[in-house]
């Protein structure tokens, strides 16, 4: 099990939120306000927050859009990753990453597994790198993104989190895109 190194100071990141639903609004959005509560509470910064239908095109022009913005560092969206027909965002997310980490949803499985037994099956969450930004696809509920969040993103995105985590690579996630010399 991972440790927080107190020697080192914690860095807080930059993080858009997306909530993919065809009826939600930010007044109603509890998924999403989980998730910024959470960020917030960890000392990281809202760089951006938007609701957007479940349309494919749509969700990943956000993504892209987003990813060229060297003001977000991690963007994670909720929705839209399940199995009915409107469910494109794992599909959107995979269309836009450079790498996919695959073992973000096998994590999310394991967790959910504790928590909702069997039903984790119907969840496709997933993690990818683009354009040196991470991007974390969730399921569309409060208590799943609860659980994404308090699980795995909130050590994963502390730079003081031992063995390893995400925020100590960031600087070489777009080190293929450099020039050498």
């Amino acid at each position: 099990m991972g440790r927080i190194d107190e020697s080192k100071s914690f860095i807080p990141v930059k993080i858009a939120i997306l909530t993919v639903s065809d009826s939600r609004e930010i007044a109603n959005d509890r998924s999403g306000d989980t998730l910024v509560g959470r960020l917030e509470s960890a000392g990281h910064i809202l760089a951006d927050r938007k609701i957007i239908k479940d349309e494919r095109v749509e969700i990943a022009d956000q993504l892209r859009t987003w990813c060229a913005d060297k003001n977000i560092d991690v963007i994670i969206s909720t929705g839209g990753t399940g199995l009915t027909g409107r469910d494109v965002t794992v599909e959107a997310h995979r269309d836009v990453y450079e790498k996919e980490i695959e073992a973000f949803g096998t994590v999310f499985t394991m967790v959910s597994m504790q928590k909702i037994g069997t039903s984790s099956v119907q969840s496709r969450a997933t993690g990818g790198v683009s354009n040196g930004t991470y991007l974390f696809a969730l399921p569309g509920s409060p208590g799943a993104c609860k659980d994404a969040w308090d699980e795995i993103l909130k050590y994963q995105l502390d730079y003081r989190h031992m063995p390893c985590n995400f925020v100590e690579i960031m600087p070489r996630l777009d080190e293929h895109l450099k020039r050498s010399k």
